[in-house]
């Protein structure tokens, strides 16, 4: 098994792409062991010491590391997916298939179609993007012209992520759909 690395925006996180796919359905983010104890992978990524999150993709795993240097990280990580992989363990155990995120998107019952179009729009155009740099974003809410969006894996604490937020996401909503105002992180 080859597994490729790809950097992200965020010097923090790194992308392992194990060559298959790694989670069908909704993307899922682990910022600690506790969580993570619905995912054998998870659990034995926060097992290596200097792992703080874990973002599991379609087809990537995307690392997060304290302050320490990946040269001394990224073997172990390596060979953490590729033992789990190799024994054909699943990535999700059991009934935890279903993310835990919660699904609900707040908004005022008249701006429904409204939360219909940014939906698509983040569906779309942004999730993807921003997948391809380890991370997903999530609607969460629209109200009085915001729209509320939840950054996950690799954007999550990214220095660049205020920029996507704000030039990259924002503009595009505002551009697609009148009454979006403005763009904030949950």
């Amino acid at each position: 098994m080859f597994i490729q690395t790809e950097a992200t925006p965020n010097p923090q996180t790194l992308k392992f792409l194990p060559g298959r796919e790694v989670l069908e359905g909704e993307p899922r983010d682990f910022r600690n062991l506790e969580d993570a104890a619905v995912s054998p992978l998870a659990s034995a990524l926060f097992a290596i010491d200097g792992v703080t999150g874990v973002f599991l993709g379609h087809d990537f795993v995307a690392v997060t590391k304290d302050g320490g240097d990946w040269a001394h990280l990224k073997p172990a990580v390596l060979g953490a997916i590729m033992e789990h992989f190799m024994a054909g363990n699943p990535v999700l155990a059991g009934a935890s298939e279903a993310s835990p995120e919660d699904s609900e998107v707040f908004f005022e019952p008249e701006d429904a179609e409204l939360v219909e179009v940014i939906r698509e729009l983040l569906e779309t155009r942004v999730r993807p993007a921003v997948a391809m740099d380890g991370g997903d974003v999530t609607l969460k809410g629209f109200k009085d012209g915001m729209v509320y969006l939840h950054m996950q894996g690799a954007c999550s604490g990214c220095p660049s992520s205020i920029a996507t937020l704000k030039n990259g996401i924002e503009n595009l909503l505002r551009h697609f759909v009148p009454g979006v105002q403005g763009v904030a992180e949950i």
